[in-house]
């Protein structure tokens, strides 16, 4: 069986895009796949937190993989603070990747130019290592990403690639594993847009709430936001993406949640109109988010979650410690050990 690794930030309540793109795919990937989902704190510090807030933040999002349908009994989800061998494992990245590839990354551009180099913190520049440690800690054979994080794929098959050319050299097989990419069909949900610039992918951090629908927005709130969302004058329900960007968005929302093709729900709303349409598809959204809002709220604050991470964080530790081994036995680090 094939090993996937995932990492989502605790920066806030993940909408229905990141569930459409990236958590209901996880649900379906545990059946056929190892799997192990990582609520990646580590990475959320390198731009100021609250630490009450974050901490709070770090079991929502636990909660919420437990409410989608993860089940602990087939995939391992846990902290990625609570496994040392992230932060560990990351310091023998560095030390093997240049700094050019670091400053190339498009995040980092971005965010510097945007806020000057002495405003942000050397962890924007070298987290990118810690994502690569935070895959191959786990032998990943896929990696499930968005388009924007197809550079730090690279990233890290680049450095794979060049570690297990550089020490393992007298080995019949090579040290650590090369990841693929996994990209969802942007057609099947990959890239949910903003319901208010369907240009623009959904994000939490949209300046406008009405862009995005939180996992936890209550039933009205989803309504009010699906019926405000940005279409065209034309009143014609076609999936056009160039033409017509917000009511294909919404076809992708519907058919991700539902049991319809966009094609068939072209069909099915032909002589309707966008007030029609726009109210059932409220209904499908708060119709799949209620029942997981339940057990959202069952586990938030249970001992069964607790137990969870703390399993989880134990399984995960047995797998990434080992590799962590093999990786400082080759560079050279500590003594060896006796057999």
């Amino acid at each position: 069986m094939k090993t996937i690794f995932s990492g989502i930030q605790p920066s806030g309540i993940p909408t229905i895009g990141n569930y459409i793109g990236a958590m209901k795919q996880f649900v379906q990937l545990q059946n056929d796949y190892h799997c192990f989902f990582c609520i990646v704190d580590e990475h959320a510090i390198t731009v100021p937190q609250d630490r009450l807030k974050l901490r709070k933040q770090i079991l929502q999002l636990a909660s919420l993989y437990l409410a989608v349908g993860i089940d602990p009994e087939k995939a391992t989800v846990f902290i990625q603070s609570e496994v040392p061998a992230h932060a560990e494992a990351a310091w023998i990245v560095q030390c093997n990747t240049s700094l050019g590839e670091l400053e190339r990354m498009t995040q980092f551009k971005d965010k510097s130019q945007k806020a000057g180099s002495t405003s942000v913190s050397a962890g924007l520049l070298t987290y990118p290592p810690l994502m690569v440690a935070d895959i191959i800690l786990y032998n990943a054979d896929l990696v499930p990403v968005g388009e924007d994080q197809k550079q730090h794929l690279e990233l890290t098959r680049d450095f794979v690639e060049r570690f297990n050319s550089r020490y393992a050299e007298k080995q019949n097989q090579p040290l650590l594993v090369l990841p693929e990419v996994k990209i969802p069909d942007k057609n099947a949900g990959g890239r949910v847009m903003s319901l208010q610039d369907p240009t623009k992918k959904m994000s939490k951090s949209d300046s406008n709430s009405k862009g995005f629908i939180s996992m936890l927005d209550e039933p009205d709130v989803i309504r009010k936001k699906i019926r405000s969302a940005v279409t065209d004058s034309s009143g014609n329900i076609e999936y056009d993406v160039e033409n017509k960007p917000g009511i294909s968005n919404l076809l992708v929302i519907y058919s991700s949640l539902s049991d319809f093709t966009i094609g068939e729900l072209v069909e099915k709303y032909a002589t309707a109109g966008y007030a029609e349409f726009k109210n059932d598809l409220a209904e499908v959204v708060v119709n799949v988010l209620e029942p997981i809002q339940t057990r959202y709220n069952e586990l938030l604050t249970s001992e069964e979650l607790q137990i969870i991470l703390d399993e989880g964080a134990i399984e995960a530790s047995k797998v990434a410690n080992k590799t962590l081994r093999k990786m400082k036995n080759a560079v050279g680090l500590g003594r060896k050990a006796k057999r």
